[in-house]
């Protein structure tokens, strides 16, 4: 197969079916379609965003209005045309994709996320040992983090099918939208969307604590009552999965304590000190090869000395910890960029422009 869709032939055709565009993209490893007005069609792959065809002529606000009109429902045209932009999951006979149409100054936009056919397990992942100590907690909260198009969902999703593999319990997700269908195995699996089935994470989260769950997955924790309900599930004798747009695990913490009033924040310190039982934070970096991305993950357990930083409100303290934390699995994520340089997968370039401490990583590669 060739790297790229054949653009040799001058004026490549826009194509009038979103199918059409999902199929190119999913066929040459794209993780993103973008489709908008004044654009000519692009992908994201293996992190850069780009033209699919190089001679291909722009969208029209026509086109666009004409290739989302293609493929939405009738209660998903209503939508948009109230709000103005409607998000959901589309899948056709190609996958599944994460989808969102909006309307902008100039017409249409269009974007999909390309979600992988088939979950991929821990091991599959390359997804150290270590991470699974946290899959074998009856409660607690663990948190998945990094920013957009991180790999959290998918992270998230072989977390889950670990303990679905591993145990017998009630697993209950809540996903704004569902990307991986994880059928039942050892465990019950109820999935969830949120403004299809439920109106928001706090309503499903609340409503979860009702049907009697041992693991609940919350797609993504973005405000105070979603958090607050988290954090209480996890100490009521659940094991908590949960997603925040967040880089490293101190400022996790940060995000999670600042959602609370002053007043609230001394208690939720010492609950959450109790509860937590891991950090995940990881980015997908592109390969020095340019074949894909590469994982880099920083690893937090949870230990006594950690319960104590959060305590005393000292969070700027844990990458101290983590450092010295090795035998525990810890990892910071500057050490885990240069682990991937030294094995060649990645450029000191692309682990400098990404690094927490720019000093120390030019030092440690002698850049």
């Amino acid at each position: 197969m060739s790297d790229t869709p054949d653009s040799s032939s001058p004026g490549h055709p826009l194509l009038d079916h979103v199918d059409l565009y999902l199929e190119v993209g999913k066929e040459h490893d794209a993780s993103d379609i973008h489709l908008s007005v004044n654009s000519p069609p692009m992908w994201r792959r293996y992190g850069v965003l780009q033209p699919i065809w190089n001679d291909a002529p722009v969208l029209t606000a026509q086109d666009t209005e004409k290739l989302a009109m293609g493929f939405l429902t009738p209660a998903q045209k209503h939508h948009l045309t109230d709000i103005g932009d409607v998000d959901f999951a589309y899948q056709n006979a190609t996958g599944r994709f994460r989808t969102s149409v909006v309307r902008q100054r100039l017409g249409l936009d269009l974007t999909f996320r390309i979600i992988a056919s088939n979950l991929r397990t821990m091991d599959e992942l390359g997804l150290p040992p270590v991470l699974k100590l946290l899959t074998q907690y009856h409660n607690g909260l663990v948190l998945v983090t990094g920013p957009v198009g991180s790999g959290k969902s998918t992270t998230l999703a072989a977390l889950v099918d670990e303990i679905n593999r591993a145990r017998h319990d009630h697993i209950i997700t809540l996903e704004d939208p569902i990307e991986y269908v994880i059928p039942s195995q050892g465990c019950h699996v109820t999935q969830r969307e949120v403004h299809t089935h439920t109106k928001s994470f706090a309503n499903a989260l609340r409503g979860a604590l009702r049907e009697d769950p041992d693991v609940i997955m919350v797609g993504e924790m973005r405000d105070l009552e979603t958090i607050s309900l988290a954090i209480t599930a996890s100490e009521t004798g659940h094991l908590v999965l949960g997603t925040l747009h967040t880089a490293t695990a101190a400022r996790t913490l940060d995000r999670v304590l600042d959602v609370f009033p002053v007043d609230q924040r001394d208690q939720i310190r010492i609950m959450v000190s109790e509860s937590l039982r891991g950090i995940v934070s990881q980015q997908l970096v592109p390969r020095a090869d340019g074949q894909g991305r590469a994982l880099a993950l920083e690893i937090l357990m949870n230990s006594p000395a950690v319960a104590n930083l959060i305590r005393e409100a000292k969070t700027f303290m844990l990458p101290g910890v983590i450092q010295t934390g090795r035998r525990l699995g810890m990892k910071l994520m500057d050490d885990s960029l240069i682990e991937l340089v030294e094995s060649g997968r990645i450029t000191a370039e692309e682990a400098l422009s990404r690094a927490e401490q720019k000093t120390v990583m030019r030092q440690a590669l002698g850049v």
